[in-house]
């Protein structure tokens, strides 16, 4: 695994001096995903985790990661936040938030930390990938260093799949 050029999420790590390895893949545009992302990097689906920012229900945010196959119940995060309610983030709203683009959204090295929740998946990885804070590159680091970093709360925040 190669070092890509830094990016904020690898200049956070290394200030922090924390260990991590980097996963570079192609993107294509038209179909970009997080299954795709673990397809094209052959790592494990339950190790890859997606980045989601939201709204909560007194104009602020926080930040929700997840692994790529599930998917976000907003109830379970309001709960876990103390929020009556919150809401995705609309796209065109991403980039001058957080600096990161759709795809490449990391929770470290945001232009501004906002409350971070992990989704409880985590506690059965020992190391979670999340973005390098660009598309087409991954971040691998360990899920105690991740939490840390991100300054993560673990919380159950996915739904129930059949």
């Amino acid at each position: 695994m190669s070092k890509p050029v830094k990016t904020n999420v690898l200049r956070h790590l290394d200030a922090a001096k924390i260990p991590y390895e980097t996963i570079s893949y192609t993107v294509d545009e038209e179909n970009f995903d997080g299954k795709l992302v673990s397809q094209k990097t052959g790592l494990d689906p339950q190790m890859v985790f997606k980045t989601l920012v939201l709204c909560d229900d007194r104009n602020g945010h926080l930040t929700c990661m997840i692994p790529v196959e599930q998917e976000l119940d907003l109830k379970k995060v309001a709960r876990a936040s103390g929020h009556k309610s919150v809401s995705m983030l609309p796209m065109k709203e991403l980039l001058p938030l957080t600096g990161y683009v759709r795809g490449g959204c990391s929770p470290i090295g945001m232009k501004k930390h906002f409350p971070t929740f992990l989704d409880q998946a985590a506690l059965s990885q020992e190391t979670i990938s999340v973005s390098a804070g660009v598309r087409g590159c991954q971040v691998i680091l360990r899920r105690e260093d991740l939490i840390a970093c991100s300054e993560a709360t673990v919380a159950d925040l996915t739904r129930e799949t059949p």
